[in-house]
């Protein structure tokens, strides 16, 4: 029978190209490395790395092996917490990954929420933007992940993946109040934009918006957060599209930015929670409906979604 920590020594000489470093990262010494992995070739009977004069090459088999060992190694770390939980009388433990945005406008609700019915659950929270996020539930490291697409930048999630979309925002127009500048795209030919970093998705949008409106988006300031971006505009230093989420109505620039709902169709954002179609934890349909549950009621830019769960 094929051993867990095998598996895991196989990952990080993979992950490293080298028996030494994997050594020092696991804890262990190379002769023990060396060992773990021969066992390993011998108990799979697969050729699992040519050694070389100067170390040591992956071979196809071995990169396979990782692959195949991802959910299996997950599934083992999540039962040693759940015999761990149900020793310590505790109910569940959950890892969900957000990016910023909604850390800020949908997790704490949902988390509230959550831990109202399940007291003892122990949520951890990672933050990252959507590829990151992404690659830690390939790897096991997440339960459920909360990633976005913009309307004009589609993306193809990875297969065996589940989805559960929960809001669809409106992409707003800020502009500094009073500055008489025009609501249309149009009309904005000749304004400094302030968007988020060069090659984000909504970066992506902006360009491709105003490419529509016939207009090119001189952008002057970029920064990937939304507090930034409404006080560079209160500040009169240009326009900026932000997402429903990222525009609260009532905050403090409130009285300096006038915010416009974008009417064109593709002028949306849609926000999904993500997870393997194989995960069992106990806790994820909870945290998922917890999630739809605190989507803002009362913004006008921020709309649930009705459940689509696709495979």
């Amino acid at each position: 029978m094929l051993k867990p920590q095998h598996l895991l020594t196989l990952r990080a000489v993979v992950r490293t190209g080298s028996f030494v470093i994997a050594a020092r990262d696991l804890g262990y010494t190379a002769s023990a490395i060396s060992q773990q992995i021969s066992a390993l070739e011998k108990e799979t009977g697969l050729v699992l790395f040519e050694r070389e004069a100067h170390g040591i090459r992956a071979t196809a088999a071995a990169h396979r092996l990782v692959d195949l060992s991802v959910p299996v190694l997950a599934a083992m770390d999540d039962l040693g917490h759940q015999v761990h939980e149900l020793a310590t009388g505790a109910t569940g433990r959950l890892r969900l990954g957000s990016f910023p945005t909604a850390s800020v406008r949908l997790v704490p609700a949902a988390l509230s929420a959550l831990t109202a019915t399940h007291p003892r659950a122990q949520i951890r929270l990672e933050e990252g933007e959507p590829d990151e996020l992404v690659d830690a539930l390939n790897d096991g490291d997440l339960d459920v992940a909360l990633v976005y697409e913009y309307g004009l930048s589609p993306r193809q999630w990875p297969d065996g993946m589940a989805r559960h979309h929960l809001v669809r925002e409106d992409l707003v127009l800020l502009r500094p109040r009073g500055s008489g500048l025009s609501s249309r795209l149009a009309g904005l030919s000749r304004t400094r934009w302030i968007t988020s970093s060069e090659g984000t998705a909504g970066a992506l949008s902006l360009t491709r918006l105003c490419a529509a409106a016939g207009v090119e988006a001189a952008v002057a300031f970029r920064s990937n957060n939304y507090d930034v971006v409404r006080e560079l505009v209160s500040a009169g230093l240009g326009v900026a599209i932000v997402p429903g989420l990222g525009h609260s109505p009532g905050d403090s620039t409130g009285d300096a930015v006038e915010a416009t709902r974008l009417a064109q169709r593709s002028a949306f954002r849609r926000v999904m929670a993500l997870h393997r179609s194989e995960n069992s934890n106990p806790l994820l349909g909870t945290m998922i409906r917890s999630l739809r549950s605190a989507v803002p009621a009362e913004d006008p830019y921020v709309h649930p979604a009705q459940d689509e769960q696709t495979a």
